[in-house]
Order: structure tokens, then sequence, then C-alpha cells
């Protein structure tokens, strides 16, 4: 007996349909990153001024946990992975990805894996207190045994959700190429998923291994990382920042891809150097596996090894400065417009160069001993984080919500949504370059009188950032609902002989870049 298609949830629950499992993810991700956001809210509100005022430290320091675990693998990951099931078809002119039901499965094991690690604040010891990078022994011999075992099942979960995303976008990228498309003809955009789903199945398992040993350390009566036991913390610490550094470009990498696509639409211009692009890409994704321990020059480790990991480091600079280079040579006597997609790329581009400035500083060994766990980090990486993966995304979704939906957002409303991120992230991150070179130490749940001013600043502007991430989600909304309409796209044609062309103008969102074959 035949069956018409599937209806209401059955739809959502058995697709097999890249656009439906990258729209699952989007939405997905938008949920964690409110949650995360809130998680973010309580830090700025216990620390808007000095003394305890909302909560205890331990619920502080859960906080402090839960709000970079959702934020890392449930709101960042997930909507590139969501970005790549939607694109990469479409711009390598594939009919789907090239495994759709673990497509499917890959998606639906997340929910139940954060369901578990939200599940965690309801346990009797409430959830991890150890940071999200989850350092033992704070996350094995003093963490509470039920609250970590459920953590380590989580991340687990997480983990065979990326492994398996990552197996089907390189499987799609080199084996459904339409007839005529070169490695060198591909969007940047693909380029950037190919080098980070290899990056994503180098290092996951790294990760499930360093899990697998605290969970025999909590139960199984091993001395992997217990120095009573003839075990060593710093173990740990290699190990994580073995999965930790390449997770960062993981992260940042498709947002690069991201970026190559707009800033060439807006500029009316082909990116300059392609292939310098490429290579650049491949070289940051090579050279992550070999700066882990710049997370670490407190630890103790010989001078040696503080040399190599403090040029690695440096070395790491010279290919994004080829990228930044890039963008601005792309841009150059290019006839630019300044619609929200091309604001949130601009954005990026500056404050990610910040993130990579203060990254250079703490590079510096010597240096780092003085910065090491102060607030100085911590504006530090959310200026490659925030301004770096989740402005991109803003971009993104800006630039392809047209073409996914047929339907053209209000102009005016993201340029508001552009200008309070904008402000309300600087306003929350800029003064903790200060209080962090004054000493403020970050993770703690009150501080010193004179940190009271720029920590009451960095409180409003996180509030404001948070605000502005709601407007967002009522101008998708609005968008989807009862957008005007967009022009008639452009469709893939032909398939031998490619040739890529810029996009014709308006509206330029609705194209990816570059988006039609002549």
């Amino acid at each position: 007996m035949a069956h018409g298609p599937a209806k209401g949830i059955r739809r959502w629950l058995y697709t097999t349909n890249h656009k439906d499992i990258g729209s699952l993810y989007l939405w997905f991700s938008f949920a964690m990153f409110i949650l995360g956001g809130a998680f973010a809210m309580i830090i700025r509100a216990e620390l808007f001024q000095p003394g305890m005022q909302l909560v205890d430290p331990e619920f502080f320091n859960q906080m402090t946990t839960m709000h970079g675990l959702v934020m890392v693998f449930g709101a960042i990951m997930p909507a590139f992975v969501g970005l790549a099931n939607w694109m990469i078809p479409m711009m390598i002119g594939a009919p789907d990805m090239a495994l759709p039901r673990m497509n499917n499965l890959s998606f639906w094991l997340l929910p139940p894996a954060f369901l578990m690690l939200a599940a965690t604040l309801f346990t009797e010891g409430g959830a991890p207190q150890a940071g999200w990078t989850f350092y033992a022994p704070l996350s094995t011999t003093y963490a509470n045994p039920l609250t970590a075992t459920i953590f380590i099942f989580a991340v687990h979960t997480m983990g065979a959700s990326s492994i398996m995303g990552s197996i089907n976008i390189i499987a799609t990228i080199l084996n459904m190429r339409a007839p005529g498309m070169s490695y060198m003809k591909m969007p940047l955009f693909v380029w950037t998923w190919l080098i980070t789903a290899f990056l994503l199945v180098a290092v996951m398992p790294v990760l499930a291994g360093a899990v697998t040993m605290m969970l025999m350390d909590i139960h199984g009566g091993t001395s992997f990382f217990d120095a009573a036991g003839g075990g060593d913390p710093v173990l740990f610490q290699h190990v994580f920042w073995f999965f930790g550094h390449p997770e960062v470009y993981i992260i940042i990498l498709p947002a690069f891809g991201v970026i190559s696509q707009i800033i060439p639409t807006f500029s009316r211009k082909p990116l300059f150097g392609y292939s310098s692009m490429v290579y650049a890409t491949a070289s940051i994704a090579l050279l992550s596996f070999i700066v882990w321990a710049h997370h670490m020059f407190t630890v103790g480790m010989p001078l040696a090894g503080e040399l190599f990991f403090m040029y690695a480091t440096m070395l790491i600079a010279v290919p994004t400065g080829v990228k930044v280079f890039n963008w601005i040579a792309t841009m150059f006597k290019g006839s630019i417009s300044f619609e929200t997609p091309m604001l949130f790329s601009l954005a990026f581009l500056v404050l990610f160069t910040i993130g990579g400035f203060t990254g250079v500083m703490l590079s510096i060994a010597p240096a780092d001993f003085q910065y090491h766990d102060s607030y100085f980090v911590v504006a530090h990486f959310h200026y490659v984080m925030v301004a770096g993966a989740v402005f991109s995304m803003s971009a993104a979704v800006y630039y392809w919500l047209p073409k996914w939906t047929g339907r053209m957002y209000s102009e005016p409303l993201a340029q508001v949504h552009f200008w309070t991120s904008f402000v309300g992230f600087n306003l929350t991150f800029f003064p903790q370059h200060f209080v962090g070179l004054a000493g403020m130490p970050r993770r703690y749940s009150d501080y010193a009188l004179q940190f009271a001013d720029y920590n009451m600043v960095s409180s409003c502007g996180a509030f404001l950032y948070g605000v502005s991430q709601i407007l967002f989600l009522v101008i998708v909304i609005l968008t989807v609902k009862g957008g005007k309409k967009t022009t008639k796209e452009k469709t893939w044609e032909g398939a031998e002989g490619l040739e890529w062309t810029v996009p014709s103008p308006a509206p330029y969102h609705t194209f990816s870049t570059p988006p039609t074959v002549k």
C-alpha cells in the first residue's frame, strides 16, 4: 500500500530531508543558546555588584559550568551543523546528504544528551561544579558520583552525534559534488566544513577517552587522574586540551566559511585569494593539533615545552592573518552595501581580530602567568567565540533566511538587532580585559570593591545583548510567518563546465556565494 508523505510530528521524527534536519539543528541550537544565555544572565546578575545577591557560590559554579557546556556543545556546534545540512548539498549540487538516516539519528541523539545534562541541575548535589573544562580532580574525586556519571553519558552521546554528522559531511562532499566541480571550485563554506569534519572525527574520540577515564576513576577503582594512586591530574589537562584546542577551530572554521561567502556578495567582487584561503584553513587545522598546552603554561612544564607551545601558538596567527587580509582585500575598491549580513560580517572582522590580538598576548608564556585564570582570558575567548562564532551565525541566518523561506526579513528590525548586539557585546566583554589585567580571577562569585564599576557595566551590557537575541527570535518568526516574498531564485543549471559567478543584484541575501551556474 502506498503511503503519502509523513505529516506533523512524524515528518520531523523520521525525516531524511537535509533541509528539515538542518532546520531541526538550527531551532535546537537556538533553544540551547537561550538556555545557555539564561545561565549567563544569572552569572552576570550575581556579579552586578560585590557581595552575595542572588545565588550561593556552589550554584554560581554550577552556572559557569553549564553555561560553557551548553553554549559550546549545544548552541554553537549544532548551529553550524544545521547550516552544513542546509547549504552543503545545495552548494555542491547534491540531491541530499550521503547518509540521510544517519543524519536523522545524529540530530535525535542531541535532545536526550542535553536533557541529561540539564537534569543534573535537579540531582541531589546539583550540576557539575568543575567549569566547562571539568578538570580532574574537581570532576572525579570531589564531584557527586551520580552527577558526574550522568554528565559523562551526556558527553558520550553528543560526541557520537558529532562524529556521525562529520562522517556524513565528509562522505557528501567527497562523493556527491556536481560533475565538473573540482575541489578548488567548491565554495569556501564547503571547504571549511570539510576540514572541520576531519577535525571532529580526529578529536571527538580523544574527549571520549578522557571522560571514560573519568568514569573508571569514579566507579572502577583506577587512578588515572588521582596522584594518591600514582596518577596525575595534569594528564587530564593534556588529554582534555588535545581535544579542546582543535575544538576551538571546529567552532570558528565554519564561521570563516560563512564570512567568506558574505563579504564577496556585499562587496560585489569575487573573493580575493581563493586558493590561499583554502590553504590557510588547512594550515590552521593542522597547527591546531600542536598548540594544546598553551592552556597549561602554569602547570610547571619544562622550559623547552613552554617555548615550543609559545612559538607554535604564535605561528597559528599567520594563516589567520592571511584570511583577515583576504577579506579586507575583497572589500577593497568594492561596491559595498551595508545590509545586516554584511554588518555582522564586518563586526566579526573587527572583533575577531581584537580576540586574535589578545590571543597572541596570551601565547607569550611569561606574560600568560599573569593573565592565566583572570577575566582577561574570559574577555579573549568571548571575543573569539561570540564575536566570531555567534556573530557569523547571525550573519548566516540573515543571509540565507530568504533562500530558506522564500520570504524577506525586516531590514530595519534586523539592523536594530545588529546594533543592540554589537553595543551589548562590547559593553559586556571589553571591560573584562581591564578587570582581568587588574587581577580579578574568573569563576568567582564575589570580588573586591575596586572591580565594581566595570562589573556593573559588564552586567548591563550582558542584559542588553540577551534582550537583543529575543528580538532576533521575533524577527525570524515574523519572517517565516509573514515576511515579504522574495524574487524568484535562480536555480542550478547545467552540469559540465561549471563557471561560478558573483550573484546579480537585489536581493543579495537570497544567494549563496558563488550561487549560480552559467
